[in-house]
């Protein structure tokens, strides 16, 4: 050591060095393992790399200091996290209270010589940046396990005189997944309070809710998230918009949509129309075999759509749907709920036999 130190001060750094070195191992080990975000663990790996070798020349001096046994903190009781998003945070936060007090420490005239406090400054702001994108992951990542079943899209055109909420709730009774919310007539003000309702009735069911097209009325009814075709606004436009936590789907029919909206972060692709649609008469119409290709590519949610019936929906899920979505087949039918539970039950019984031939291999 070039210059002498007073043992409390390396014991602050050897404590913050420890907290620094392990709070970004479980970040990077969260990207890695849980999210398959590669750069995103890179990055959290470099970070770990290269503060610990910044304070690698106190190695000797910081274990000749340590003290674990006396150290008054090893016994105080630390609230324990609910889940994987608190523990995340808490990690971050650990970290980034650590980096701050040694970039204090690096202020003083014993360590400014030894250590740069703007490098620990930087290394602050570089995770504040990173743990915003690795919380967004997670939290997306959440809702996205969700996303499997039947999607029902409640498209109001199609409903006619039914009332939308009603329509809903009888859809999610019969099993659906993930609700749609779908109007190109009503004013947004009409639209939002409709979709604050539909919020509601789907966050008490634990039921995704996602609104079509409009950013707006997904930003302000706090919906799951938002479903966007190949003429709306940029993906990238619609994430820097959106609250983290929200997810975006987006429409595709080739295979290069489907890689593009993958690549610049879409968090599921529907894949359409499978068949001809009731709903949309001019839809291209791409059958099963890009629905298997699309699977394939992506590994992203692949949510099928168009024309899909209780007649076909084994089929579509066998392709390798992780979710159909439904308009007509649930809306058009005199009992919505009752057509909802035959779909659900349709997908299940496909579901349990692919199971169960995966398991007799």
């Amino acid at each position: 050591m070039p210059v002498y130190m007073p043992r409390q001060t390396l014991r602050i750094i050897d404590a913050n060095c420890n907290r620094i070195g392990e709070g970004l191992r479980f970040l990077e080990d969260i990207a890695r393992f849980l999210l398959n975000d590669a750069v995103m663990s890179q990055q959290l790996k470099a970070m770990r790399h290269s503060l610990v070798k910044s304070l690698s020349k106190f190695d000797t001096a910081l274990l000749s200091e340590r003290n674990s046994e006396t150290d008054v903190g090893a016994r105080t009781k630390i609230s324990s996290q609910q889940d994987l998003l608190s523990l995340a945070t808490a990690n971050a936060k650990r970290v980034e209270e650590a980096l701050r007090v040694i970039e204090e420490l690096s202020k003083l005239p014993d360590l400014s010589t030894t250590l740069r406090s703007r490098d620990f400054e930087q290394a602050r702001f570089s995770l504040y940046t990173l743990e915003k994108k690795l919380l967004s992951r997670l939290m997306r990542q959440q809702k996205i396990e969700r996303l499997a079943g039947l999607y029902v899209i409640i498209d109001t055109q199609i409903l006619g005189a039914k009332n939308e909420a009603d329509a809903a709730r009888k859809a999610i009774r019969g099993g659906a997944k993930v609700i749609q919310l779908r109007d190109k007539q009503r004013s947004k003000g009409e639209l939002l309070i409709l979709a604050q309702k539909l919020k509601d009735l789907c966050h008490k069911s634990k039921t995704l809710f996602i609104v079509n097209d409009y950013l707006d009325i997904a930003i302000a009814a706090e919906a799951d998230g938002i479903h966007i075709g190949q003429d709306d606004l940029p993906l990238s436009v619609v994430r820097n918009e959106l609250p983290i936590g929200q997810i975006i789907g987006l429409s595709t029919k080739t295979l290069a949509q489907a890689r593009k909206a993958e690549a610049e972060g879409a968090d599921y692709v529907t894949v359409g129309s499978i068949f001809p649609s009731p709903t949309k008469a001019k839809a291209t119409v791409v059958g099963l075999e890009r629905l298997r290709q699309a699977k394939q590519a992506i590994s992203i949610p692949v949510v099928a759509i168009g024309g899909i019936s209780k007649e076909n929906i084994g089929e579509v899920m066998s392709s390798g749907a992780d979710s159909t979505a439904v308009i007509s087949a649930v809306l058009a039918q005199k009992d919505i709920e009752s057509a909802t539970r035959q779909l659900v039950k349709e997908i299940e019984k496909k579901t349990k036999s692919h199971k169960e031939s995966g398991s007799s291999r």
